[in-house]
């Protein structure tokens, strides 16, 4: 079975309305820039899958180039109210897969389920593989429009020519169409519209089957319950995908690892799937004694940096009480934050 690495590209922030959509109109979009609320500060996961055709990249993470004067549009509300990242160089996924033992020219293959920032935000690191995307999801976020909807196309690289998504009618479980990315058939890419119109995800299929989410949903609680988040333009469509995540956990093992989920990785170490009536553990439940299986590359990785002690800021708790999650709004800090906490290249695979 494909090995399957998880690589935090660094951390970002949003209001809670975001995470889980708040009122209609109008009223949906102010709640996701002046909702008082924070998440805490959440994961941004990009996957590597080891395959015996070729290693194959699900999304390419963050840049460390958010921290830069002007990177983002200065008139756009979204970044100047909504959204607070924290990504170092090292952290980038051209370091990080270095780091793995991956050089560029090894990854044959990469999936981008959509063009946000926290999602193509790495593509400067991928010369020279094939990138797949959805014709119709490039087509949103190129020009001014897309810019107006929150994409970044003129920070996409100049060489950049993707290749688009051509689905075939092989239904997998629900989902109607599919593109497979192996002669084997074991990696496909499916439909899931909803945080954008043309949102994909690629599953990974074995004993468990792997969903690698993209942002289908924010956390799979929020999968559980059915909670659509504050992007998604249609909530009936994005509803209707995560019901079909859902039906295809039913017909099958499913191990849900969305892109910002905090509890994505310790899912991915244990092979946990989708359990409509279990609660998603805590962190406090985590079993501590239990030593995932992790590549030697990461072993070595961490025994050789050691956490930094500087930038440290001073945090004040707040709770998003419609997610049930802790966030945490930094005192005096408005817009971007750098750094919240030391931080180490990471990655871990099962």
């Amino acid at each position: 079975m494909p090995r399957i690495h998880a690589i935090r590209t660094g951390m970002v922030q949003v209001r809670c309305p975001q995470m889980e959509s708040r009122g209609t109109g109008l009223a949906r979009i102010a709640n996701m820039l002046f909702d008082e609320n924070w998440s805490e500060w959440l994961p941004i996961y990009a996957w590597v899958v080891e395959h015996a055709e070729g290693i194959i990249l699900v999304d390419t993470g963050e840049t460390s180039r958010v921290h830069q004067n002007g990177y983002f549009p200065p008139w756009h509300p979204f970044y100047r109210r909504a959204v607070r990242f924290s990504v170092h160089p090292e952290e980038e996924i051209g370091p990080q897969l270095k780091a793995l033992g991956i050089a560029n020219r090894d990854v044959r293959q990469v999936v981008l389920t959509h063009l946000h920032t926290d999602h193509a935000g790495g593509l400067i690191h991928l010369t020279g593989s094939k990138t797949w995307v959805s014709r119709q999801e490039l087509q949103r976020a190129s020009g001014f429009a897309g810019k107006a909807q929150g994409y970044l196309p003129h920070r996409w690289p100049k060489w950049w020519q993707p290749e688009f998504i051509r689905f075939d009618d092989r239904p997998v479980g629900p989902f109607r169409q599919s593109m497979s990315l192996t002669k084997s058939g074991d990696v496909l890419i499916i439909p899931t519209p909803g945080h954008t119109p043309n949102h994909v995800s690629v599953l990974v299929t074995g004993s468990p089957s792997f969903f690698l989410a993209g942002d289908t949903s924010y956390t799979e609680r929020l999968l559980l319950e059915g909670k659509v988040d504050g992007v998604s333009p249609d909530i009936n469509i994005a509803r209707r995908t995560l019901n079909q995540i859902m039906a295809l956990a039913e017909e099958r093992p499913l191990v849900y690892l969305p892109s910002h989920d905090p509890e994505s990785l310790f899912r991915l170490q244990q092979q946990s799937v989708i359990k409509r009536e279990a609660a998603v553990p805590s962190v406090t439940q985590r079993p501590v004694t239990q030593r995932p299986r992790v590549s030697s590359s990461h072993e070595e990785l961490t025994q050789r940096l050691k956490p930094s002690s500087t930038g440290e800021v001073t945090a004040r708790l707040k709770s998003c009480p419609d997610t049930k999650r802790q966030g945490c709004d930094l005192q005096g800090n408005s817009g971007t934050a750098y750094v919240l906490k030391p931080i180490l290249v990471r990655s871990t695979s099962v």
